[in-house]
């Protein structure tokens, strides 16, 4: 069955050479010109993957990335921007984008990118054999539900990347997750701008694990992380 990508770029002829390339690699494309209009297509249609431009008319990529999330958190996403700067990036990624190529680009890389997202996809919706929900001290984390609940007080739906972090900080319970295999994992490749991203939800999953202060996501230097949880 083929992979169905929401193409949202305004520039009409980068969309359209775009489009018939990705066409021909056998992927059904559906080209937006402005982000409400790729928005919209998010909630009429399913999609494998969005890819979108920042600097879109009506709504720019990064709120149609936030629009996308609330609607579907688990469509993937990659930006395909002018906007090369280093906050630009971080900015995409801290969103909860998959990846990141800057214009000009190479289309077998981003090809190459495509390809990787929706293989990472499919492993994860392959992963039945690993355990989906994981008691943290007074916390408890259903990843099938993005869900974290701590006592009987409340439960928070977390995000995509916040969830996929989590899960392998508790399948290396008490033991160190190193930093590189982490961030391959769960983007596909090694990236300073990757890494940098996956240390902003090491951040995040602190701040939501606070409430129990015998839990700590602890620094190894230079190597990764130990989510250290009380055993008794």
């Amino acid at each position: 069955m083929n992979k169905s990508i929401l193409l949202v770029e305004d520039d009409l002829n980068l969309g359209f050479l775009l489009m018939e390339f990705l066409e021909d690699e056998g992927y059904t494309v559906k080209l937006c010109r402005d982000g409400e209009t790729g928005l919209q297509q998010v909630k009429l249609s399913s999609y494998d993957l969005c890819i979108l431009d920042i600097m879109l008319p009506k709504m720019d990529g990064y709120d149609v990335a936030r629009g996308i999330k609330r609607e579907n958190e688990h469509i993937p996403f990659l930006f395909l921007s002018a906007k090369s700067l280093k906050e630009d990036r971080l900015k995409g990624y801290a969103i909860g984008a998959e990846d990141y190529l800057s214009k000009p680009f190479d289309e077998e890389e981003l090809l190459c990118k495509i390809k990787v997202i929706l293989r990472n996809q499919q492993g994860k919706s392959n992963a039945i054999e690993q355990p989906t929900q994981f008691n943290i001290g007074d916390y408890f984390f259903d990843y099938n539900r993005h869900e974290l609940t701590y006592g009987e007080e409340y439960t928070k739906r977390i995000t995509v990347k916040e969830n996929e972090v989590l899960r392998l900080l508790c399948l290396h319970q008490n033991q160190v997750l190193k930093r590189d295999e982490a961030v391959e994992q769960i983007y596909g490749k090694k990236d300073y701008f990757l890494g940098r991203s996956f240390d902003v939800f090491i951040s995040r999953l602190r701040k939501l694990l606070k409430n129990d202060p015998r839990i700590h996501i602890e620094n190894v230097f230079k190597v990764g992380f130990i989510l250290k949880v009380p055993t008794s």
